[in-house]
């Protein structure tokens, strides 16, 4: 239940820094309103705050975050942008959530 629990905290937070850093693509590049930074400054105050609900030092909550935000970061690009896969896209993915995995399993709270 632990890592289920870790894994959709990074997920949540993969979303909102993945939002929080669109908004402002499509702002400066697709023409988007002003008002995008409003949600953007929500999106990203989020994002910060939801690591900060890891048990552990800040340091191995990033690492292992980083491997949860190269997949979700994939997945974007497959739903949000439209591009497909390729076979190294699933190999990588899959080897950051294997380094994600392995960083979460020697986690013990921090002193």
């Amino acid at each position: 239940m632990f890592y289920l629990k870790t894994t959709a905290l990074f997920v949540l937070t993969a979303v909102c820094e993945l939002v929080g850093c669109y908004l402002p693509y499509l702002w400066l590049r697709k023409g988007g309103g002003l008002w995008l930074l409003l949600p953007t400054a929500i999106s990203l105050a989020l994002f910060v705050y939801l690591l900060t609900l890891h048990p552990v030092a800040s340091g191995r909550v990033y690492a292992a975050y980083g491997g949860v935000y190269v997949f979700s970061a994939l997945v974007w690009l497959r739903f949000v942008d439209g591009v497909m896969f390729t076979r190294w896209d699933w190999i990588g993915a899959l080897t950051s959530m294997a380094g994600m995995a392995i960083i979460v399993a020697g986690w013990r709270p921090a002193e």
